[in-house]
């Protein structure tokens, strides 16, 4: 039986993503630096897995290695359309979903390389977009009615980074550093 500190550790193997209040440029070229990278460190650990681990999860009542890369496609399309809203609309409020109810869906059960490539694909339009906004871009909004919480791009650019970084954990606790 685990320990609630132990199952916090691997409930988040990085640790919460603490929400920044400021942002400079230095950090935004980090977290975008992290965003283009994730693809591709992801695919490389993922193909380290036997399909066993595919199919185990990183803690007990936690996703599978396969859930959490199908998650994170989901995710991470879901993170540049909100980002364009944002940069679009004036405050506009996103639609958020059940992400416990999609991790149940039939499609999480197809081949990680599906959600590989889609991966790929939303990463590279995403690092595009983000390294040619304006500085006014970075201060624009959206509310997240789940959280009761207004986002600046800037802060949803850290959050989906520690995204990567939380979800590449959950994979190392299973496939190994």
């Amino acid at each position: 039986m685990l320990t609630e500190s132990e199952l916090e550790n691997l409930r988040f193997p990085v640790g919460r993503w603490q929400r920044p209040e400021s942002v400079d440029k230095a950090m935004i070229a980090e977290e975008i630096a992290t965003l283009a990278a994730f693809p591709a460190k992801l695919r490389a650990r993922i193909a380290l897995a036997t399909e066993a681990q595919l199919d185990t999860p990183y803690r007990p009542e936690g996703w599978t290695v396969r859930q959490v890369v199908h998650h994170c496609a989901d995710s991470h399309m879901n993170c540049i359309i909100r980002v364009k809203l944002a940069i679009t609309e004036d405050k506009p409020t996103i639609k958020p979903y059940a992400e416990e109810l999609w991790a149940q869906l039939p499609d999480y059960d197809l081949p990680v390389e599906h959600s590989l490539r889609t991966l790929e694909s939303v990463h590279a339009r995403l690092d595009y977009l983000l390294n040619r906004l304006s500085p006014q871009d970075w201060t624009r909004e959206y509310v997240h009615p789940q959280y009761g919480a207004v986002f600046t791009v800037a802060q949803v650019v850290s959050l989906y980074a520690w995204h990567c970084r939380h979800h590449f954990g959950h994979v190392a606790l299973v496939v190994g550093e």
